[in-house]
């Protein structure tokens, strides 16, 4: 149900979190005024925002593993967040629509792409929620995760250093989460298998992954 992966090489993340340490920040409930639960900053608009939102979202629509699992048709700008030692964000879930400016983006997944050493703070872990199980992760700084915004999560208090990590949401050319990890899983297999099949059978799979797009996407 969600998919992990390295994003950002050293000097991105030296790039953000240089961008980081001079930006203005603000309350994060700014983007989600209703939610009390939310207790975090984040960047404030401006260049700093546009550079680091730019950065993000060029190296996403370069990564396969990510495009490979999202399928995304459209990917709202990434934002920069921290918490500070007693800020976190009580479980909750996302909203169904992201509105942008003229555009409404469907919010299907979620990603977190984490920026800070977690040697360099304590606590702060994303926690989904599957039932009545709980998967903490707290990433290496530079990689990411991508997850359906239908789960329940939360961000634990951070109780020493801070965490700096950024988010976007992204709209899947396929709505159901299981028929997209049926595509996804289809083409990570002829992607990875590539060497190993007959060139045809290795044809005839990709024909069936891209058949299944045409079939289930809801999104030219």
């Amino acid at each position: 149900m969600y998919r992990l992966f390295q994003l950002l090489d050293s000097n991105q993340i030296a790039r953000l979190s240089e961008i980081a340490r001079s930006a203005k920040w603000v309350d994060g409930r700014i983007t989600n005024p209703t939610n009390i639960g939310k207790n975090n900053q984040q960047i404030e608009g401006g260049s700093a925002r546009d550079e680091s939102g730019g950065m993000l979202a060029e190296a996403l629509k370069a990564n396969a593993a990510f495009n490979e699992f999202a399928i995304p048709v459209a990917v709202a700008p990434p934002l920069l967040s921290r918490y500070l030692p007693g800020m976190g964000y009580a479980i909750h879930g996302d909203n169904a629509f992201i509105h942008l400016g003229p555009q409404t983006l469907r919010n299907d997944l979620a990603c977190t792409i984490f920026l800070a050493d977690p040697a360099s703070y304590d606590g702060g872990a994303l926690v989904i929620h599957v039932g009545d199980v709980k998967t903490a992760f707290r990433l290496p700084a530079g990689h990411a995760i991508v997850y359906p915004a239908t789960m329940l999560h939360e961000v634990e208090p951070v109780t020493r250093g801070e965490r700096l990590a950024a988010f976007t949401f992204i709209q899947s050319r396929i709505a159901d989460p299981a028929k997209r990890a049926i595509a996804a899983d289809l083409g990570a297999i002829a992607r990875t298998e590539r060497e190993h099949l007959n060139p045809a059978a290795h044809a005839r799979l990709l024909v069936i992954q891209q058949n299944l797009l045409r079939d289930w996407g809801d999104a030219p």
